[in-house]
């Protein structure tokens, strides 16, 4: 089984276009879910009044074949083609390996891998703390190993789509500091 592919995309919109390349970009993010070997899609938007015309794209696929198939999509290709007269530039794109994309912030350096570290271990403690306390205790009498699969199971899931945004979120301040 290979392991799910992350892509960052970041794009930069022209002046005063920008409501009409987010009504754009929520549509196709929605629609491109439906696409065989799409694992989710994040969409970053700059923070309001910051001056910034820079958006995010962070997407996830089952696999390489499945990223590729994606690009050269018919729905990618309208997707491109309905924003050309918004966007400015080429799109930036790149291949997003373990921690860090969790941590990807369009526009900003990469946080040291201490403080990204620091970040997970506060995402994965309470985590595991509450699924000991709470499923933990209706699968104790489960098979060894599918309790553990079942258990790290929910981990990932919490950790990726609840979790970590959460506190990539929260200590936004800390992480990009110099």
């Amino acid at each position: 089984m290979s392991e799910p592919i992350h892509i960052a995309i970041t794009r930069r919109v022209k002046r005063g276009r920008e409501r009409e390349f987010e009504k754009e970009l929520l549509v196709f993010a929605q629609r491109s879910l439906a696409e065989p070997g799409a694992r989710g899609v994040n969409c970053i938007f700059p923070v309001p009044g910051s001056g910034s015309n820079e958006y995010g794209v962070l997407r996830t696929f089952a696999s390489l074949p499945d990223r590729d198939a994606f690009y050269q999509s018919r729905l990618y290709g309208e997707w491109l083609a309905s924003i050309e007269s918004l966007v400015e530039g080429e799109p930036l794109c790149r291949e997003l390996h373990g921690m860090e994309a969790w941590f990807r912030n369009p526009g900003l350096a990469e946080p040291p891998v201490w403080k990204m570290a620091v970040a997970t271990y506060l995402g994965v403690v309470p985590v595991i703390m509450s699924l000991s306390l709470t499923l933990g205790r209706w699968i104790h009498g489960w098979n060894f190993v599918l309790n553990n699969i079942v258990f790290n199971a929910f981990v990932v899931v919490l950790l990726t789509w609840v979790v970590m945004p959460l506190i990539t979120r929260t200590l936004h301040g800390w992480l990009h500091s110099k």
